[in-house]
């Protein structure tokens, strides 16, 4: 692109260094303003991403964040209501005061120019960053010889995707109007999208109903013993997010979620291919104990084949490698939301995450701390819900009512303090059939009447939610499937 002379004050840079060696072009910045400042309508032509910190003159920023403000709140933006502002502003008069908007006005290019102009603008702050981020690294990566390389690899790249996603490797403070925006529109899609969610749709209606959906930024964590089906829940839901993946192309050639999501699922414990065989059996309605043990007919075989031309395209990225760092795993979620986008994590299990070599400490709860802490940190960053699955300690097993509470969170009261949700998996149908009396005696009987009504029955407790009420919501639980499903009742008839 061609950018037009001006034929203005020069504007010296701030540090006294030569704008030659600095990737900067004040024309275009000039350019820019003196659209926006003739034609108002000019500033719906930018992009989103286009900020006042993005102007290298720090002047220009300054009259482009007012006029920003002015324009958003329906004011005309123009040089005689902007003079006012600016009047004691000692750049603003050493530049020429109102004679030089005046002069921007004057020699304002077309204002279906402006999305070429801060597009330029954009492109050459990035590359100021870049140059600060880079001689920081090499500055590091010379003088720090006590931190690992790998450790400033992570802290390198987190900058980079900071960089890549927001044009800044710090956001600062924000102010609560641009806030209180980001409210409303999460509002706004709720009220427009089916259901009222503000949040993914986890594809079971009454927990979607008690949560609102899955919330951006928010740590999910989802407890339960051994064979209550904890692995099972957050695998189903992981795939209900991925299979209802739906896009549509944004002007800047990226993508937004409007349906499902793009899912990591970091796999402490199982195998990628162990939890495929769990969604083989889901879809295809085979058992998965059978299709391990290839115990199939050719029907059945055939079932299984189109399930998984069904489902081989959708979005769900696993993670299988053991024993990983909560910063090998945060580098590798940046990374996945950086190629493919990201709208949910899972991370299966909490207490398989190491804290990394930086935190060398015999302290477990300690380890666990920052290990919670982190998880909330990637959630806040990326933006997306984080679901962590954690272990119960054993005193649940002594109780006689073995519903688990916050206080059987096992090794951290962080787990309880850090998470916005903490949802425990419950069977009751588990408990009572290791009780199982001798057959053929009266209690056999009143046994076999209470198996047949928790039968199928999972309930999933909320004990605590941030934002919401807490409360139990019943689900159908499929054994052989491993699958947990909507529960039917009268009048809603569920389809599989």
């Amino acid at each position: 692109m061609t950018v037009q002379a001006f034929e203005l004050q020069a504007v010296a840079p701030a540090d006294g260094v030569a704008l030659a060696h600095i990737p900067c072009n004040i024309e275009a910045e000039q350019a820019l303003l003196g659209a926006i400042l003739y034609d108002n309508a000019a500033y719906e032509r930018l992009s989103d991403r286009l900020q006042a910190r993005h102007f290298y003159e720090p002047f220009h920023a300054r009259l482009f964040a007012a006029m920003e403000e002015h324009i958003k709140k329906g004011q005309l933006a123009e040089p005689i209501m902007l003079m006012e502002r600016f009047r004691r502003d000692p750049a603003f008069e050493e530049l020429g005061g109102l004679r030089y908007l005046a002069d921007l006005v004057d020699r304002a290019p077309p204002a279906a120019n402006a999305a070429d102009y801060g597009r330029v603008i954009y492109d050459l702050a990035l590359r100021r960053e870049l140059i600060r981020v880079g001689g920081e690294i090499a500055k590091v990566a010379r003088d720090d010889a006590e931190t690992e390389a790998r450790e400033q690899i992570e802290a390198a790249e987190q900058q980079l995707y900071s960089l890549a996603e927001t044009g800044g490797t710090s956001t600062g403070f924000q102010t609560f109007a641009d806030a209180l925006q980001g409210a409303v529109e999460m509002a706004a899609e709720a009220f427009a999208r089916d259901g009222g969610l503000a949040g993914v749709s986890s594809g079971l209606i009454d927990l979607d109903r008690q949560l609102g959906g899955l919330h951006k930024s928010d740590l999910i964590i989802l407890a339960g013993r051994p064979a209550m089906g904890k692995t099972a829940l957050a695998t189903n839901i992981a795939f209900n997010v991925a299979r209802n993946y739906a896009w549509e192309p944004q002007p800047d050639g990226s993508r937004k979620t409007v349906n499902g999501g793009v899912v990591a699922f970091f796999s402490l414990e199982m195998s990628a291919e162990q939890l495929a065989m769990r969604l083989l059996a889901d879809v295809s309605g085979v058992s998965s104990d059978r299709l391990r043990k290839g115990e199939i007919d050719q029907h059945e075989f055939g079932r299984v084949r189109d399930a998984a031309l069904e489902i081989q395209e959708i979005p769900l990225f696993i993670d299988a490698t053991g024993g990983l760092s909560i910063a090998k795993l945060t580098a590798r979620a940046r990374r996945l939301k950086r190629q493919h986008g990201l709208d949910l994590i899972v991370v299966d299990y909490l207490q398989l995450v190491t804290a990394g070599d930086s935190s060398k400490s015999d302290n477990r709860v300690q380890e666990v701390s920052a290990i919670t802490g982190g998880l909330k940190a990637i959630a806040k960053e990326l933006k997306v819900p984080v679901i962590a699955l954690s272990q119960l300690s054993r005193k649940v097993e002594d109780r006689d009512d073995k519903r688990p509470q916050l206080a059987d969170l096992r090794e951290s009261g962080s787990i309880e303090q850090d998470a916005d949700v903490v949802m425990f998996v419950y069977r009751e149908e588990y408990y009572l059939g290791r009780a199982e009396p001798r057959e053929g005696s009266e209690e056999h009987l009143k046994w076999q009447e209470e198996m047949d009504r928790v039968a199928n029955i999972a309930e999933v407790v909320i004990g605590k939610q941030r934002h919401g009420p807490i409360g139990t919501i019943k689900l159908h639980f499929n054994g052989e499937l491993t699958k947990f499903s909507n529960l039917a009742r009268e009048g809603r008839f569920e389809p599989r």
